[in-house]
């Protein structure tokens, strides 16, 4: 797996490899040039939802972005040392991911560990295609889906439609920890 600080670089290869300009990979995301420019130029990690939109969009799955390798595997077991941090330190959004089947190729669920950190009063509103799912597993959580909105406390789980517009804001100054699988379809 490569280093976050070198997240953006890759998606920049394998961009110009595809002979893939900004503008172009913009029209395929639905993101916007400048944004993506900054994701390619940056030391941090985007949201895993953008990293999959991007890995779509070039043909490719998340764990190649991150530099897996695609070996083949039936079953593929990751202990909590083997996690591997996707954003560190509560990034510009506010999250941090661990990632837990990275050892598992072509894979078509991504699973995390995501911790939202209480300093986060607003969120960055992610809306991909496919589903999502999201157990609480520490802290209190607001969260919002389209017109919708739940607090979410441990144990709870929800499951949605993540084409639909949504994110989540920690409540009690506490951090918020969730298991989240995210399965992006086409």
């Amino acid at each position: 797996m490569i280093p976050e600080n070198e997240i953006g670089a890759n998606i920049r290869r394998m961009r110009t490899s595809l002979g893939l300009s900004l503008d172009a990979l913009a029209q395929k995301t639905g993101l916007s040039k400048g944004y993506l420019s900054k994701v390619e130029n940056s030391d941090k990690a985007p949201p895993v939802s953008t990293l999959l939109i991007i890995a779509k969009s070039l043909g490719v799955t998340i764990s190649e972005i991150f530099g897996e390798g695609q070996e083949k595997v039936t079953a593929a077991v990751v202990t909590e040392a083997e996690r591997k941090p996707v954003a560190r330190d509560g990034t510009v959004f506010g999250y941090s991911y661990e990632t837990l089947a990275h050892k598992y190729p072509g894979k078509r669920m991504e699973p995390y560990i995501l911790t939202i950190t209480p300093d986060v009063t607003e969120s960055t509103v992610f809306q991909h295609h496919g589903e999502e799912m999201m157990l609480m597993l520490e802290g209190t959580m607001h969260f919002f889906h389209g017109n919708d909105e739940f607090i979410m406390h441990p144990g709870d789980c929800i499951y949605f439609d993540s084409s639909i517009e949504h994110y989540g804001l920690p409540m009690n100054g506490q951090d918020v920890k969730i298991l989240m699988v995210i399965y992006f379809s086409e």
